[in-house]
Formats: structure tokens, C-alpha cells, sequence
């Protein structure tokens, strides 16, 4: 194993609804992202996301994302899942890379993401290594 590294930058989210649906007080829906990623990571990405949420102000969200690009200077791609919920008092986010599921130089690849909104600005942090 290597040691631990650290990414940091900001990204730019467009965001295309796909299918929504209501059944009684739930909200069920489909969108396709895509993302820009600027800093340490050099890269586009390719989201799906399915998400719930309810009248009451509670709602979750998964989503599979396609990576590819630079990763502070090596080229390829990798796979990050979400998962989110949320409610009037907390949220929480969980976004991992898929072992195994790294190309090119980034092959080996695993670690997890946070996202920050402040200010309508879009920061991502993520801590890597490679298991090659």
C-alpha cells in the first residue's frame, strides 16, 4: 500500500432530470450529472442519481459516478458511489471509490470523497491511495 494522498479542488455541477414521479407524499427521481472538476483533479465525470424525498422534508439520493481524467498528473478513470440522506435536522454523505474499478494510472485506486457547497461553490476533498 502507498500512503495516503489528498486532492483538493472545486467542480461544476449541470444537472438533467430524466423521469420524476409522485406516489401519495414521495417524490421518486432520475437525473443525469455532469461534472468539471478543477485542481488537483483535471476531469470530467458522468453521474446517475436516483432520488427520494418526502413532503416532510426528508429525502436520500444514491448515484454511481464515472471519473476520467488527471489525478494530480496521472491519467485515467475510476468509479465513486454516493449515498445521501437527509432530514429538517442532519444530512449525511457518504461518496467511496470502487475498489477495482480504476484505469490507466490511476489503477489501484481507493479512498473517499467530501463535498463542501459554500457559497453556491462546489469543493471537493479526496483522500487516495493506491493498493498496487
Amino acid at each position: 500500500m502507498s500512503k495516503k494522498e489528498i486532492a483538493k479542488g472545486t467542480f461544476t455541477v449541470e444537472m438533467k432530470p430524466e423521469s420524476q414521479e409522485k406516489i401519495e407524499d414521495i417524490s421518486f427521481g432520475r437525473f443525469i450529472i455532469s461534472k468539471v472538476f478543477e485542481g488537483d483533479l483535471e476531469a470530467t465525470s458522468k453521474v446517475e442519481m436516483l432520488t427520494v424525498g418526502s413532503d416532510k422534508g426528508s429525502a436520500a439520493y444514491v448515484a454511481i459516478e464515472r471519473i476520467d481524467g488527471s489525478l494530480k498528473g496521472k491519467s485515467g478513470s475510476f468509479v465513486l458511489t454516493h449515498v445521501g440522506t437527509m432530514n429538517s435536522n442532519s444530512q449525511q454523505l457518504e461518496v467511496a471509490v470502487v475498489p477495482g474499478c480504476g484505469t490507466g494510472e490511476l489503477a489501484g485506486i481507493e479512498g473517499k470523497m467530501t463535498i463542501d457547497i459554500v457559497d453556491k461553490v462546489h469543493y471537493y476533498t479526496l483522500e487516495y491511495l493506491f493498493s498496487v
